[in-house]
């Protein structure tokens, strides 16, 4: 069973992930890569309690086969992340073009 107090491991391998983080702009894409910076150093209850991130499930959005939960983070001002929780793994699926998009609202 993972713990809360676990290090965060992140897998960037989705390339629908990858694609949309490639495609930002200059300010947004210094500002998620800040973002996924910070969330490498932090623990499991860190990113959890993190006002700045604010961690949320996504309930209006059914996951994908295999996911149990899917979740958001915010990965820039403007825009959020969608991420499960693998282990210590935090596996990055995609990034929205709105808030939201991330809800399955659009």
């Amino acid at each position: 069973m993972p713990s809360d107090d676990a290090t965060v491991r992140l897998d960037l391998n989705n390339p629908v992930f990858q694609e949309q983080l490639l495609m930002l702009q200059k300010p947004e894409h210094h500002s998620a890569l800040d973002t996924l910076n910070k969330i490498r150093q932090l623990t499991w209850n860190q990113l959890y309690r993190d006002p700045g991130l604010k961690w949320e499930k996504i309930t209006s959005v059914k996951p994908p086969k295999g996911i149990d939960s899917l979740y958001s983070l915010r990965i820039s001002k403007a825009r959020r992340a969608t991420a499960h929780r693998d282990g210590d793994f935090i596996r990055l699926l995609t990034i929205a073009p709105d808030h939201d998009a991330t809800y399955g609202k659009k």
